[in-house]
């Protein structure tokens, strides 16, 4: 049985001011006495902040790591200081964090960037739900602060690391029910995107990582629905920014999301919905800054109607792999592949095969796509074309896909029964 916790998730985009927290205390205010656990990302654009500080700490920069850090007070403290001026326990709440980050900041740098990546870009989540859940007791709204590192088990794959379900499912549940128990607490404030592992260390659960960890807590406590609130009105079948005639779709099947966030939609994180549909728990993507209109549902539902989807990445590598002898691409070639793009976690969003050749289309994500590109090369012979796109149509038609092809250079195209994929220049 679903009980009658709710899991909110809120972006950075929407707390990147004073007025988007404000935003975010209305919004929680309105479920009253609703047993609520609050996800919050980085506000603003920190992460991208605490990635620059990352590469100059492992540079040794120290004025430049000086400058940056300031800057990431200023964000963090200006904010606190609109909220409630002059406020001795917001301050200080938010330089005890800021204490903790110098002395990562202190640690040698480690010869595994991934590492470092997660032990110090996690301080954006970090400082933000400090921050609000400070600022909201203070306010009038009692609420406990949970420390997801020690609720979320992860093994260690840093930066993409995998939730240990066994561990992390009682673990949420059993310090929720303490809680609610000891203190008769209702709203609870924890970070999206971060997780621990067994031995301590802090890991990510990869770039958008929140809308998963809203997922994990849903799975755990049997929510009743997870929302996802953004600055958009629900979910649309098409980026409306790239077609203003795009339509925003009112409910969705978990089997339809689930097929466009593999494809690429970017509004769910792809990890997030598996979970859900486990456990049968509804999915709203609703506007942040017009919470009483109805937004998008994800459920059980069947597709009533089958707009047609369109996906678009940008910055792709299209990678075409051949063996040295020219012999054929044989089952014992593709393990090897397979192997070699698994150990550098690159996610394959094309593959097409044929006697002599085996291509693929990965994101283009610098060091990794690098990485792999050295080793394959070591017994393949490698051709790649860089700076594609790869654009997916769910739910097609011929004169659609003439629409987006028209102009560009095709350089594959696959289809099946209801998808279309195709690789241009």
């Amino acid at each position: 049985m679903l009980n009658d916790t709710k899991i909110f998730k809120f972006g950075g985009g929407s707390v990147q001011n004073a007025s988007g927290v404000r935003q975010l205390e209305n919004i929680i205010r309105q479920h009253g006495d609703t047993p609520l656990v609050v996800i919050i990302s980085a506000i603003g654009k920190t992460t991208n902040l605490l990635e620059s500080i990352i590469s100059v700490y492992r540079k040794n920069d120290a004025a430049e790591l000086d400058t940056l850090l300031v800057r990431l007070q200023h964000n963090h403290y200006d904010i606190a200081q609109e909220l409630l001026p002059n406020n001795p326990v917001l301050q200080k709440t938010l330089s005890d964090i800021f204490s903790q980050l110098d002395r990562q900041l202190t640690i040698s740098s480690s010869n595994d960037y991934d590492y470092d990546y997660d032990r110090i870009v996690s301080f954006g989540e970090l400082l933000s739900t400090t921050l609000i859940s400070a600022y909201l007791n203070l306010n009038n709204l009692a609420n406990e602060w949970l420390d997801a590192r020690m609720l979320i088990r992860t093994d260690n794959s840093f930066r993409e690391a995998h939730v240990d379900w066994k561990t992390t499912t009682p673990t949420i549940k059993n310090r929720i029910d303490s809680v609610v128990q000891e203190k008769n607490t209702k709203l609870f404030i924890t970070q999206g995107f971060i997780g621990g592992t067994s031995d301590g260390q802090t890991a990510t659960l990869g770039r958008e990582g929140s809308d998963y960890t809203a997922a994990v807590f849903g799975f755990a406590l049997q929510a009743s629905e997870v929302v996802i609130w953004k600055d958009v009105p629900g979910l649309f079948n098409a980026d409306p920014k790239i077609f203003p005639e795009a339509v925003k779709l009112e409910e969705i099947p978990y089997e339809e999301a689930i097929e466009l966030s593999y494809y690429g939609a970017s509004i769910i994180h792809p990890k997030t919905l598996k979970p859900l549909q486990n456990k049968q728990i509804p999915l709203y993507v609703k506007p942040f800054f017009n919470p009483e209109e109805a937004g998008s549902l994800i459920s059980s539902s069947t597709l009533k109607n089958s707009v047609p989807s369109f996906i678009f990445k940008k910055n792709q590598i299209l990678i075409s792999i051949f063996p040295k002898d020219f012999s054929f691409i044989a089952v014992q070639n593709l393990s090897e592949i397979f192997h070699i793009l698994s150990k550098h976690r690159l996610k394959i969003n094309l593959m097409q095969n044929s006697a002599l050749s085996f291509s693929i289309c990965v994101d283009n994500v610098g060091e990794r796509v690098d990485a792999a590109l050295r080793e394959l090369k070591q017994k393949y012979k490698i051709k790649y074309n860089d700076n594609v796109e790869l654009a997916t149509i769910r739910h097609y038609t011929e004169e659609l896909l003439v629409g987006i092809t028209q102009g560009k250079e095709v350089l594959i195209e696959q289809k099946n029964r209801t998808t279309v994929q195709v690789i241009t220049t």
